[in-house]
C-alpha cells in the first residue's frame, strides 16, 4: 500500500495501536533531548525510576536559562553535567546554541524519531524526521526505553509551488499557514510538505515552518530527506546519516492545503497571538486582546507604527542564512536612534559562520548588540521591551507578557521586517522599502563548508567510568513532589474560570521564575499568577483544608510550551480536575501524567453554568464511564462531562500519576 512519509516512519517505529486517525498507537524513540528549564525535572524523574543508564541516544542542552544572576541557575547546569555523566547522555554546553539549532546541525537524522521536552522539538522535521515534543515525564520514559504513546494524527499535504519572491522568507510561509489554519487547526495532525516548491528550500528553511508549525497545536510536520538534506548534511560532515524519504506515488493524505510560494507577501503576526496574522501592509487591523472577561477589542495602525525593540534570533530564525539577510541591509548602515536592536545566534557554529564572513562586523558596526547563543528574551530572559513598548520579534510566540512586560506589544516577523524595522524605526513592507534605499536583494546559500568544532559537546563516558560519577545538588533542587491517589469522589469549588487559548505561559510563566524550574514548591507560587496574583494563596488554603480544586476553561487550554510545571504545580497546588471545551495535546498528557483528571463538556453550552467559587462535586469511582456528572452545588444544577482521556490513562489517573503507578 502506498504511504506518505509520516505513516513509512510511524509504522517503522509501531509497537502498539492501528493506524487510524484519532486512535492511540506507541512508537519507539530512537533519540531524546532535553533543555535546562524542563530537563531538571525530566532528569530527577528519570534518577527516580532507577534505570542505570539511558537506552536512546539522549543530548542535554544548556541554553534557556543562562543568566547566572545567583547559584541556582549554575548550580542546575552542575546538576545537568553531572546527571549526563552519569547515564550516558550528550551535553550540550552553556552558549554552545539553542537545542533545536545544534541538533539540526549535529545530531538529526532522517527518518529517525526524537521526543524532545519542548514543543518546538518539531523544527527536525525540516530534516526529515517525526520530532514531537512532549513533557519531561514522557521524555524520562523515552530515555528509559518506553514507548511514546499518542494518538495517530491525520496527515495534511501541504503543497508548496513556485518560488519565494526577494525579500520574503519561510517565516512568512508558515505565518501564511497559520494565517489559515489558526492556533487550533493543526490539532491531532501532521503536515507533511511536498511541491516542487520544497526544492527552493534549504534545510535551515524548512526548520523554520517545522519548528512554528507548533503554533497550529500539531503533532508535528515534516519534510522529505532529499537531496537538498543530503547536501546540507554533508556540510556538517555527516552525509553517512543521509536517508532518501519521500511520499510514495499515490500516497493517500486526509487533507490538501496548497500555497503558492511565489504569491506570498511579507507577513506578520499581532499581538497577542501567532495566529493573529496580516499583511505588513495592512494599515489598521481590529484584534482581541487578554481574555475571557478582561478580553477587549484594540485596533492597531500597524503600518508606519513606531517601534521601539527589534530581537532576532530564537530557535525559529537563527540561522546563518537568516542572520546573513540581516547582515546585508544592515551593511553600511546605522540602527535607528530610538530602537534598540538585538541578535543571538542560533548556535556557536552559526557564531563562527558569520564572523568568517565579515557579517557580524556589519551588524556590529551598524549598532547592533550581540547576544549568548540561547533562547533570551524568547523566553523572558532579559531584553524584555520598555513600558507599553512595540518590540518586533523574529521568534515564534508572543502571548501577553511572555516578553517581560505585560503592556508591551509584541509583533512576529521575519528577519527580512525586523531588519528593515531596526534601520527605519517603523513597520514597514520589506519590498517597497528595499527599492526607496536602493537596497540589493541577496540571495544567500549556505557555505560549502564550514569548520566543525564539538569541543562545547561533552560525549557520554564509558559505563564503567559512570559509576565513579557523584550527582551535584545544589539547594534549589527540591525532591519531588508527591501527588496522593484519586478518590472515589472530588468535593471542592472552582477555583478559576478561564476562557480560550490559555497558554502555559499563563499557567506556569517563564522568565523570571525559570529560575525555580526544580522547585516545585517555589516555583508554585507563579501558578497561573498572569491571570490572578492571589490563586497560589487560595489554592493551598482550600488543599491544606482537604478540598480538591477545579479549573474551568474554554477551547485549546493549555497550548504552547510543553512545560510539564503545568501540571506539575497545580497538582502540588491540589488540583485535581480540569475541566474544559477541549485541550492543547501535550498539556493534556502532562495533565494525566501527574494525577489530574482532564474533562470537556458533553455541551460546550455548559461553560456559562459554572462560576468562579462555585461549590462542587463530582463521582469518578473507576473513571471507566463514557460521562461523568458534574454536581454544582450553588447554583444546584448538573453537568454532563466527558473524558478526555483513554483506557489506558485511567490506572495512571487513579494512582495519582505515572511515576505514582510505576
Amino acid at each position: 500500500m502506498a504511504e506518505n512519509i509520516t505513516q513509512k516512519i510511524l509504522r517503522e517505529h509501531l509497537v502498539s495501536g492501528e493506524m487510524v486517525a484519532g486512535k492511540e498507537i506507541a512508537i519507539d524513540i530512537d533519540q531524546t533531548l532535553t533543555q535546562d528549564a524542563t530537563g531538571t525535572m525530566a532528569y530527577l524523574q528519570f534518577e527516580a525510576m532507577g534505570v542505570e543508564r539511558v537506552k536512546t541516544m539522549a543530548v542535554s542542552y544548556v541554553d534557556h536559562n543562562t543568566l547566572q544572576e545567583d547559584f541556582k541557575n549554575p548550580d542546575d547546569h552542575a546538576y545537568l553535567r553531572s546527571i549526563a555523566a552519569k547515564y550516558g547522555i550528550y551535553f550540550s554546553r552553556p552558549g554552545n546554541g539553542i537545542c533545536h539549532q545544534v541538533h539540526l546541525e549535529r545530531f538529526g537524522i532522517p527518518g529517525q524519531t526524537l521526543l524532545g521536552s519542548d514543543s518546538h522539538t518539531t523544527t527536525q522535521g525540516g530534516l526529515g524526521m517525526i520530532a514531537i515534543g512532549a513533557g519531561g515525564l514522557d521524555v524520562a520514559f523515552a530515555m528509559a526505553g518506553k514507548p511514546f504513546k499518542v494518538n495517530m494524527p491525520k496527515v495534511v499535504n501541504v503543497i508548496l509551488t513556485g518560488r519565494l519572491p526577494d525579500w520574503v522568507s519561510a517565516k512568512d510561509v508558515i505565518l501564511e499557514l497559520l494565517r489559515r489554519v489558526g492556533v487550533k487547526g493543526g490539532v491531532g495532525k501532521v503536515f507533511e510538505y511536498s511541491g516542487h516548491g520544497i526544492e527552493t528550500l534549504s534545510v535551515p528553511e524548512r526548520a523554520v515552518i517545522t519548528n512554528m508549525g507548533a503554533e497550529t497545536g500539531a503533532t508535528t510536520s515534516i519534510f522529505p530527506s532529499d537531496e537538498i538534506t543530503r547536501a546540507f548534511l554533508r556540510i556538517q560532515k555527516r552525509e553517512d546519516a543521509y536517508r532518501p524519504l519521500v511520499a510514495d506515488p499515490g500516497a493517500k493524505y486526509d487533507e490538501t492545503i496548497k500555497i503558492d510560494l511565489g504569491s506570498l507577501i511579507p507577513l506578520i503576526a499581532l499581538p497577542d497571538s501567532p495566529g493573529n496574522v496580516f499583511p505588513v501592509t495592512e494599515r489598521r487591523v481590529t484584534v482581541t486582546r487578554g481574555e475571557g472577561k478582561k478580553s477587549w477589542e484594540s485596533t492597531l495602525d500597524i503600518y508606519h507604527r513606531p517601534i521601539t525593540q527589534v530581537n532576532i534570533g530564537s530557535c525559529t530564525n537563527s540561522s546563518y542564512r537568516d542572520l546573513m539577510i540581516v547582515a546585508a541591509i544592515l551593511k553600511g548602515r546605522r540602527v535607528y536612534p530610538d530602537v534598540s536592536l538585538s541578535i543571538s545566534p542560533g548556535s556557536k557554529q552559526v557564531m563562527t559562520e558569520i564572523s568568517k564572513s565579515g557579517a557580524l562586523t556589519d551588524l556590529i558596526d551598524a549598532g547592533a548588540r550581540i547576544l549568548e547563543a540561547t533562547c533570551g528574551p524568547c523566553i523572558g530572559k532579559g531584553n524584555a521591551p520598555s513600558t507599553k513598548g512595540v518590540s518586533l520579534r523574529t521568534f515564534n510566540r508572543n502571548f501577553p507578557g511572555r516578553s517581560g512586560t505585560k503592556d508591551a506589544d509584541v509583533y512576529l516577523v521575519s528577519p527580512e521586517v525586523a531588519a528593515f524595522a531596526a534601520i527605519t524605526g517603523k513597520i514597514v513592507n520589506p519590498i517597497e522599502t528595499a527599492k526607496e534605499l536602493n537596497i540589493p536583494y541577496s540571495k544567500i546559500s549556505l557555505p560549502q563548508s564550514i569548520s566543525v568544532n564539538d569541543n562545547m559537546i561533552i560525549p557520554p563516558l564509558p559505563e564503567a567510568e559512570t559509576k565513579k560519577v557523584e550527582i551535584v545538588r545544589g539547594p534549589n533542587i527540591a525532591p519531588l513532589p508527591k501527588n496522593t491517589q484519586l478518590p472515589d469522589r472530588l468535593i471542592g469549588e472552582v477555583l478559576l474560570k478561564v476562557g480560550d487559548n490559555i497558554s502555559t505561559d499563563d499557567i506556569q510563566p517563564a522568565g523570571k521564575w525559570l529560575d525555580l524550574r526544580s522547585n516545585v514548591p517555589a516555583y508554585s507560587k507563579a501558578t497561573f499568577s498572569p491571570i490572578e496574583e492571589g490563586f497560589h494563596e487560595r489554592a493551598r488554603a482550600l488543599r491544606d483544608s482537604g478540598g480538591h480544586g477545579f479549573i474551568i476553561g474554554g477551547s485549546n487550554y493549555g497550548q504552547g510550551s510543553s512545560r510539564e510545571h503545568a501540571g506539575l504545580c497545580p497538582m502540588f497546588l491540589g488540583i485535581k480536575a480540569v475541566i474544559v471545551k477541549s485541550f492543547a495535546r501535550i498539556h493534556l498528557a502532562n495533565l494525566i501524567n501527574f494525577g489530574i483528571v482532564p474533562l470537556i463538556f458533553a455541551n460546550e453550552g455548559d461553560y456559562n453554568r459554572l462560576n468562579q467559587g462555585d461549590k462542587v462535586s463530582l463521582h469518578i469511582s473507576g473513571l471507566n464511564a463514557d460521562t461523568f456528572t458534574l454536581h454544582n452545588e450553588t447554583q444546584r444544577l448538573d453537568i454532563s462531562l466527558k473524558p478526555a482521556f483513554g483506557y489506558t490513562d485511567i490506572s495512571i489517573l487513579k494512582a495519582g500519576g505515572a511515576l505514582n503507578l510505576i
